[in-house]
């Protein structure tokens, strides 16, 4: 049964940091695209990363470069989402995505994944 899960939401103070990680079970995650996106209340669900099945390509969307990084641990078969200097306007909650890679780029729209998460909620608040 292939499943996605993550973990390592939480509530956080503004400037602090929290890691996410997205673990897949049912499949070789190594073999894949991942992408972490967020949805807050009232908006639409956006990609924040992704990572390419490769490694060989990352994206980030601007309001988190510089501070979020994507990695993956192929033994663990993990994705890890490292984030720092959160501010409110990220909370939100955050879902991994896995997409059989089929390029040298990772996507960075909703539909173009196949396998979800059930999103862990990332609160920045004081």
């Amino acid at each position: 049964q292939v499943q996605l899960v993550e973990s390592g939401g939480g509530l956080v103070q503004p400037g602090g940091s929290l890691r996410l990680s997205c673990e897949a079970s049912g499949f070789t995650l190594a073999y894949y695209d991942i992408g972490w996106f967020r949805e807050a209340p009232g908006k639409e669900r956006e990609a924040v990363s992704c990572i390419s099945d490769s490694d060989g390509f990352t994206y980030y969307t601007e309001d988190v470069k510089g501070r979020f990084t994507i990695s993956r641990d192929n033994a663990k078969n993990t994705v890890y989402l490292q984030m720092n200097s959160l501010t409110p306007e990220d909370t939100a909650t955050y879902y991994c995505a896995a997409d059989r890679g089929a390029s040298s780029y990772c996507p960075t729209y909703v539909h173009e994944y196949g396998y979800w998460g059930q999103g862990t909620q990332v609160t920045v608040s004081s």
